[in-house]
């Protein structure tokens, strides 16, 4: 069984000062750690904790509160797949890619979202989860495994970022290109 963080919670705003308004909230409302705060694109802005379920349900409560109407999207992930972080990070090391899926979204949180759906489904190994950074504030996440898992893994990741209606496109590839490992992802 793959280890998992108790909770990971983000919100996703527009406006700084709303971001740092919201980030006060949720450092105030419960003991949880700050695992970033920052801009993902032009005007658009997102904090993630961790900690506790409990406590991180509390701290996007009172950061979802604090940005009102700024607010794009939200999350509380109770035991996140341990293959998140490392693919956020850019940390994943793949060798040789069997099928490509690639997800992508609207709102960062709705990826991370789907991200951790596609994980926890099938015998899959994230690559990158790409955070919106020159991206037009989009977001997206790359994972390879044989044919039947990243399709199962892709349709689980697209229906949770398709139910909150921030999905772009997704697609599987059954034999990619060694050079889209190289130059693309």
């Amino acid at each position: 069984m793959a280890k998992s963080l108790e909770a990971l919670g983000m919100i996703e705003v527009k406006g700084f000062t709303v971001l740092v308004e919201a980030t006060d909230a949720m450092l105030k409302a419960a003991n949880v750690d700050l695992v970033l705060s920052r801009s993902i694109c032009s005007g658009k802005y997102m904090v993630m904790v961790k900690g506790e379920v409990g406590a991180v349900e509390a701290s996007v409560a009172a950061g979802v509160g604090a940005g009102n109407f700024s607010v794009i999207d939200s999350f509380v992930i109770p035991n996140l797949h341990e293959s998140v972080f490392p693919a956020i990070a850019g940390a994943s090391k793949v060798e040789t890619l069997e099928a490509l899926g690639i997800l992508e979204s609207f709102s960062v949180a709705a990826l991370i979202e789907g991200a951790d759906a596609a994980a926890k489904t099938a015998a899959v190994q994230l690559i990158e989860i790409r955070l919106a950074m020159a991206l037009g504030g989009k977001a997206f996440v790359t994972l390879t495994g044989d044919v039947a898992a990243v399709q199962a893994a892709i349709d689980a990741g697209a229906a949770v970022v398709g139910q909150k209606g921030m999905l772009v496109n997704k697609v599987v590839i059954p034999r990619p290109r060694p050079e889209l490992l190289s130059e693309m992802i």
